[in-house]
């Protein structure tokens, strides 16, 4: 009889794995971060130093660290050396002025519309005032000449609506003159604020753009699964080997795997007459189904027909578990 293999530690391919991981990350990483040359300037990863973390296994771990440099060409810096100059100019004149906005600030701003009707008033007065007695002694003229004499009723009706005429015309100079000057009021208010917003536009701090740092696709050596599929090539050349001997039976002996560890698709078929259930599986390391009991069950019912092989699992006796 062939023994099974051993199964691999489970950390020992763990620790081995993480370590092919980060020797693929770390590869990668320096093979993305390539130097860059334009007419605007270059852009260069150096290591600066490294940083270590301490792993599962309580090891000290150090990996690399990366600085990305952006140096502008000569033409390039001086433009950025001027543009903040100048904004910090700016900024400076700025702060300057902000000391005169406590005056304009500390009074609300208010306006008398009394001032800018008594302006337009005197503005229209002399426009106004002439064209109407023109009118007034023209109307008198063409009443009289139509037989209508002063102090009558129609007469006096013609002068009131001239009258109202002239009136509504103060009224619509009045009203223009009201919104024009408010307008001009308020900008007159805001202009100083106007003129200290404008320069601090022009100084504000500009946030670098950092080059984002290359990411790595991790597709190293699988070597969970090599050490996986080594364990079942040799699972299944020892197997092979026992099947060339004749099989287990064959050899005079009822023992079988029956580890439920190794076991895969468990469905319970139905129960012996000694109260073990009786199962279709798979072996981890076959694709055809098999039939028998679990080892753990076993145990409990029948210890003795249960022992333990060199490599840690279970077999079972099926001779005494069958008679």
């Amino acid at each position: 009889m062939v023994s099974s293999p051993k199964y691999p530690s489970a950390s020992e391919t763990a620790t081995a794995q993480s370590g092919l991981n980060r020797d693929t990350a770390l590869t990668q990483q320096q093979v993305n971060m390539v130097n860059q040359v334009t007419p605007y300037g270059n852009l260069t990863y150096n290591q600066t130093g490294t940083s270590n973390f301490v792993d599962s296994n309580g090891k000290t771990v150090s990996t690399p660290t990366y600085t990305a440099t952006t140096t502008l060409s000569p033409e390039q810096q001086g433009i950025l050396d001027q543009s903040n100059t100048a904004a910090l100019g700016l900024g400076k004149l700025a702060n300057q002025q902000i000391s005169s906005l406590t005056d304009q600030l500390s009074k609300p701003f208010s306006y008398s519309t009394s001032d800018a009707e008594n302006y337009a008033y005197n503005l229209g007065k002399e426009r106004l005032d002439p064209q109407y007695a023109q009118e007034e002694d023209k109307l008198k003229a063409q009443l009289i000449a139509s037989g209508v004499r002063p102090g009558t009723a129609a007469y006096n009706q013609q002068m009131t609506q001239l009258s109202q005429a002239k009136n509504d015309a103060y009224t619509q100079l009045a009203l223009g003159a009201q919104q024009q000057g408010y307008n001009q009021a308020l900008t007159t208010y805001n202009n100083p604020i106007n003129v200290i917003s404008s320069l601090t536009s022009g100084s504000q701090v500009t946030n670098p753009t950092f080059t984002s740092t290359p990411q790595t696709s991790v597709g190293g050596v699988d070597y969970t699964g090599l050490v996986n599929n080594q364990y079942n090539s040799q699972v299944q050349s020892a197997n092979a080997t026992n099947g060339a001997l004749g099989g287990l039976f064959g050899l005079g002996t009822s023992l079988l795997f029956s580890d439920r560890r190794l076991k895969t698709h468990i469905r319970r078929l139905r129960t012996l007459a000694n109260g073990l259930g009786w199962y279709v599986f798979r072996y981890l390391w076959e694709d055809k189904e098999r039939e028998g009991v679990m080892s753990d069950e076993v145990r409990k019912i029948m210890p003795k027909a249960v022992s333990v092989g060199s490599d840690g699992f279970d077999r079972v006796d099926y001779g005494k578990v069958l008679a």
